[in-house]
């Protein structure tokens, strides 16, 4: 079976969406209390489950466009995704090893979408 390229693509989208569903999975962490009331007021917490949830929903049929063992590793682009969100919305630091590291997941990625 030949992987198509609107698979990838919407695999490549859910982990956009899921990488946002990090994002606020952190926000809300700052807030978490083990108490129902919490839960429910938390409102990043909310945000974030239904991020992860959407990015599931994009990412099954996606699978039905091609190989598993090639669009899988296109889930590490998460990792891109969420460096780069953390440092916008959650004011954090990027150095020379992170940036070392979305390059090899880049090159990794790469690597596997050509052997397609």
């Amino acid at each position: 079976m030949k992987t198509e390229l609107w698979a990838i693509g919407l695999v490549l989208f859910a982990n956009i969406i899921g990488s946002f569903g990090a994002i606020f999975l952190k926000k809300a962490s700052g807030k978490l209390s083990f108490k129902i009331k919490s839960i429910i007021k938390n409102k990043y917490l909310i945000y974030g489950v239904i991020m992860y949830g959407l990015s599931t929903i994009f990412f099954i049929p996606a699978l039905k466009g091609g190989e598993l063992s090639v669009l899988y590793p296109f889930v590490a682009t998460v990792y891109i995704w969420v460096s780069l969100l953390s440092v916008k919305m959650l004011n954090e630091k990027m150095n020379k090893f992170k940036w070392l590291g979305i390059l090899l997941v880049i090159i990794g990625v790469v690597f596997i979408g050509l052997g397609s």
